[in-house]
């Protein structure tokens, strides 16, 4: 018995890959008191993706799309990011009108909005800018584009400048489906031994959002956003359960993208067994 429990103390822990922005935090804020088996690495969502490809994380919250563009992942727990109307967090900021729009700077941060906002504009208004990368640390005001996409905690503060128009893609997304928005989710790459960590996810997901005060009140100081834009992001912007209708928002999206070849078409949801 000794032994045992000796070789179950000595087991490698699960590396899990969580996002750095605000809301990912109700997803997370339980979950190193939750689950003690497993080692949690803070990244951007490309770079959490990258990393679950490469192999150095077992399970991620990553971009959505970059799930459609993996091998054999499977969906691992309910929790997710996603919205059902406008998110706040990502927004397209043009200095010139829609017809015109020739140049689109993306925040490099994720790839699921870079990729929704491109089907966005090819799909709804037949427009193709030419597309350059926004790094994290650089102004909008810096890249030389007719319009710049923010995510994340920077997309919730004020764009620099004086603008033609300003989308809120959750919104853009959802009054032209009539559909949520996924924006990430729990991912496992295969052969992982999830050792009941799905179920912990979801506890830790229904931990996290009965303390949005407190996630709320602690962010604000990080973040320099005031605690009630935070609290009413969380609580009203955004929803972290993987339903019926975000299933059919997700397939819809992966089906929008395959057609504008931003992932493989005839993507199908993968669900680890435990949560199937």
């Amino acid at each position: 018995m000794v032994r045992e429990t000796s070789a179950a103390a000595e087991r490698p822990k699960i590396r899990v890959g969580a996002v750095t922005y605000l809301n990912a935090r109700p997803l997370i804020y339980s979950l190193p008191r939750l689950a003690p088996q497993v080692e949690i690495v803070i990244d951007l969502p490309s770079r959490l993706a990258d990393a679950l490809a490469a192999g150095k994380l077992d399970v991620a919250m990553i971009p959505s799309i970059e799930y459609a563009r993996g091998r054999n992942y499977a969906i691992v727990s309910d929790a997710c990011i996603a919205c059902d109307g406008p998110v706040r967090s990502v927004k397209l900021y043009s200095h010139v009108p829609l017809a015109r729009l020739r140049t689109l700077a993306l925040d490099e941060g994720s790839r699921t909005s870079a990729a929704l906002l491109q089907v966005l504009l090819r799909e709804r208004f037949h427009v193709a800018p030419e597309t350059r990368p926004l790094p994290i640390g650089v102004s909008s005001a810096d890249v030389p584009t007719d319009a710049v996409m923010l995510i994340g905690d920077r997309g919730m503060l004020p764009g620099n400048g004086a603008f033609e128009f300003e989308w809120d893609l959750g919104e853009e997304w959802s009054r032209w489906t009539g559909l949520p928005f996924v924006f990430a989710m729990w991912i496992a790459r295969p052969g992982i031994d999830l050792r009941g960590l799905e179920a912990t996810l979801a506890l830790a997901r229904d931990e996290g959002t009965s303390q949005l005060d407190e996630i709320a009140r602690r962010a604000a100081s990080d973040l320099e956003i005031p605690e009630a834009d935070c609290l009413s992001y969380l609580r009203d912007n955004l929803e972290f359960r993987f339903g019926r209708r975000q299933r059919q928002g997700l397939e819809h999206f992966f089906a929008l993208a395959g057609r504008q070849g931003f992932a493989p078409p005839d993507t199908k949801l993968n669900f680890y067994p435990a949560t199937s």
